[in-house]
């Protein structure tokens, strides 16, 4: 049977190197994994990533909100709904809910709309919501790119501390779909804790 998992997190919360940890050991006990990501997954996808992400064009919030539905569009069509419609695993780094936090300026019913009209408003069978300190986000980012960020990654800590908050808000309210993991530890150490909490979900 096919699932769905996205991996969510504010920056330096590790959720791609946890997405990469979890599809390896799927697929070493012989599960057929996708490993995807976003905004990204194919190649129109990865050309609206270089725009969103680069700082040639400091993109406008309704702006930037389109360009990642349309990217997250394509992805869906051509990515994600083919690979479980064969009965394939899909761990994607980052999927609704982080525009869902990062556009929340534009308030939740019009982010959800957008991934109605774009993806038919899809969602992860279990999201994995990462969580760290401000501290050890900001140890990991610097250890990381030696201080550079991308036009988003760089905004500034108020900005990030509310992605952050609506995170945490999303996942009290759906806490069926939502898996609440402390990010703080050595990546070893927080996989193994992931797998424990996912085991009879995955069985």
């Amino acid at each position: 049977m096919s699932r769905f998992i996205a991996f969510e997190g504010g920056e330096g919360a590790g959720k791609s190197t946890q997405a990469r940890l979890l599809a390896e050991a799927l697929r070493a006990e012989g599960h057929e994994v996708v490993l995807t990501r976003e905004p990204g997954g194919t190649p129109g996808a990865e050309a609206i990533r270089a725009l969103l992400l680069g700082a040639e064009v400091d993109w406008g919030p309704q702006a930037e909100a389109l360009l990642f539905a349309a990217a997250r569009a394509d992805h869906v069509a051509r990515v994600i709904r083919p690979a479980l419609a064969r009965g394939v695993w899909v761990i994607c780094d980052r999927f609704i809910d982080s525009s869902r936090a990062y556009q929340a300026s534009l308030g939740d019913a019009d982010v959800l709309a957008l991934h109605r009209i774009g993806s038919g408003g899809l969602l992860p069978d279990l999201t994995v919501l990462i969580e760290v300190s401000s501290a050890t986000a900001t140890l990991r980012l610097a250890a990381r790119d030696h201080g550079a960020s991308d036009r988003i990654g760089g905004r500034d800590a108020a900005y990030h501390a509310g992605v952050a908050a609506m995170f945490a808000q999303m996942a009290a309210a759906d806490p069926a779909r939502f898996l609440r993991i402390p990010g703080d530890g050595a990546a070893a150490a927080v996989h193994a804790d992931v797998r424990a909490r996912i085991a009879a979900w995955v069985a």
